[in-house]
């Protein structure tokens, strides 16, 4: 599973092996504890990787086998490829931009997205354009 997780200025990718059944009941438990509101509902986001980075052309591969509506590449500039995945976005502020984004994909497809990320962005995380 892919955790992407968006805060006022930053976002962050890890690659965890837990199940996305499991993270949300987690956070459940943790909002409830706290009394806080929680919201949690199927979603998209995507994210732009160089189109430079030498394994992306095996992510393409990838993903093409995988044929799977999770994930679509598509090219935006002549710099950047979009990375767009569906899965399930979790918040404790309906009308804010932060919060944890979970999407399952195939074990090579996120090992690779993992790899390509790693790569463009290093353990740094990504600071937002406003």
């Amino acid at each position: 599973m892919l955790k992407l997780t968006y805060t006022e200025t930053t976002f962050h990718l890890e690659r965890l092996s837990q199940s996305p059944e499991q993270l949300v009941a987690l956070r459940v438990k943790l909002a409830m504890r706290m009394g806080q509101t929680m919201v949690v509902q199927p979603s998209s986001a995507s994210f732009l990787l160089p189109v430079g980075l030498p394994a992306l052309s095996m992510l393409e591969v990838a993903v093409r086998q995988q044929q799977s509506e999770a994930i679509a590449l598509c090219l935006a500039d002549a710099e950047t490829i979009e990375v767009s995945l569906t899965g399930t976005w979790i918040t404790v502020d309906p009308e804010g931009e932060t919060g944890i984004f979970l999407s399952v994909l195939g074990d090579r497809t996120e090992s690779l997205l993992y790899h390509l990320w790693q790569k463009a962005y290093g353990s740094a995380s990504v600071v937002r354009d406003y």
